[in-house]
């Protein structure tokens, strides 16, 4: 049986031609409770930073993530994976985790893997397969407030700058491209009259 054979059914009702876009919390707030703050995003980021096309400087990258970040933190899907890192290192501090102790969520044992699927799956989310290749990255070098971070938040935190990242360094290309099509279009278009 394939997928597409499955009936769909409507188990959620009517929704609202609108969504509600109003909310109590954002996720910058409730990181900065956690203390991370947009500037310990930044500077983790910039310690992997390689100049790249279309983002030459660290002042334009620095710019350039900033955009990403609150683009992505933008999508109420990906602050509730941040927002569950933080709820899990929560309960990890205070030895309330399900069956693991408080000694092993302290000294990030190999076997807890939750943390880097989540970290993972945060990149993947924000920047497909080149987020994830950044949070490799993220995850091996842990610069910046990364070190500093417990077993969950340095990967979720991780996953984020990686995904963000990843963007950045696209968004710096694409602006190149488009920048230069524009210039060509003020030329005529690119095309030689003979």
């Amino acid at each position: 049986m394939k997928l597409s054979d499955v009936e769909s059914r409507n188990t959620k009702g009517e929704q609202p031609e609108e969504a509600d876009t109003g909310y109590t919390y954002d996720i910058m707030d409730i990181l900065k409770e956690e203390g991370i703050t947009e500037e310990a995003l930044v500077e983790a980021s910039m310690g992997l930073y390689t100049p790249h096309p279309g983002i030459e400087t660290r002042e334009k990258a620095e710019a350039l993530f900033i955009r990403e970040l609150r683009l992505a933190i933008s999508d109420p899907n990906l602050c509730m994976l941040i927002y569950s890192g933080i709820l899990l290192e929560r309960e990890g501090r205070n030895g309330t985790l399900p069956n693991i102790s408080r000694d092993s969520y302290e000294r990030d044992l190999t076997f807890l893997i939750a943390d880097e699927v989540l970290g993972m799956s945060i990149s993947k989310y924000i920047s497909g397969d080149k987020g994830m290749f950044e949070f490799v990255r993220f995850d091996k070098q842990k610069p910046g407030i990364l070190v500093e971070l417990g077993p969950f938040m340095d990967d979720v935190i991780g996953g984020l700058i990686g995904g963000v990242s990843a963007n950045m360094y696209t968004r710096g290309m694409a602006e190149i491209d488009n920048s230069k099509k524009e210039d060509d279009e003020k030329l005529g278009g690119g095309v030689i009259a003979g």
